[in-house]
């Protein structure tokens, strides 16, 4: 298959307002229903709810990530396509806007009422990546 790696999985992350990230990555982990859950190349296929929490995407040379309010995510052996309502970055801009997101980040998760899930470990993990 043209543009296949057996090392790499392709991922895509959007929201209603557009791609927020695209691209080959080694591991990806999602905050999932049942308690977050990495997908890596070759993964079998499946089809889950994500709930508030923060997505890791591990590339090549560097780690992503992006926090979310809630989405659904597909999973087959060669890619990952992830549909979220809400999500801001939490890596890969300049300070100013990394500090900004972080906050919006937290509003974000925080506008989510959802009793599963503990939101002082979500932000814990926003927090992380301050």
């Amino acid at each position: 298959i043209k543009g296949y790696s057996m090392d790499t999985i392709k991922l895509s992350i959007v929201t209603p307002t557009g791609s927020i990230f695209n691209g080959d990555v080694k591991t990806v982990t999602l905050p999932g229903k049942e308690g977050e859950f990495g997908v890596l190349p070759g993964h079998s296929s499946l089809v889950s709810t994500l709930s508030v929490g923060v997505i890791v995407i591990e590339k090549i040379d560097s780690t992503e990530a992006v926090a979310i309010n809630w989405g659904h995510v597909k999973v087959d052996e060669k890619s990952v396509d992830v549909l979220v309502d809400g999500a801001i970055a939490l890596t890969g801009g300049k300070d100013s806007e990394i500090s900004k997101n972080i906050e919006a980040a937290k509003e974000l998760v925080n506008s989510v009422k959802d009793s599963k899930v503990s939101m002082a470990a979500v932000e814990a993990k926003i927090n992380s990546f301050a």
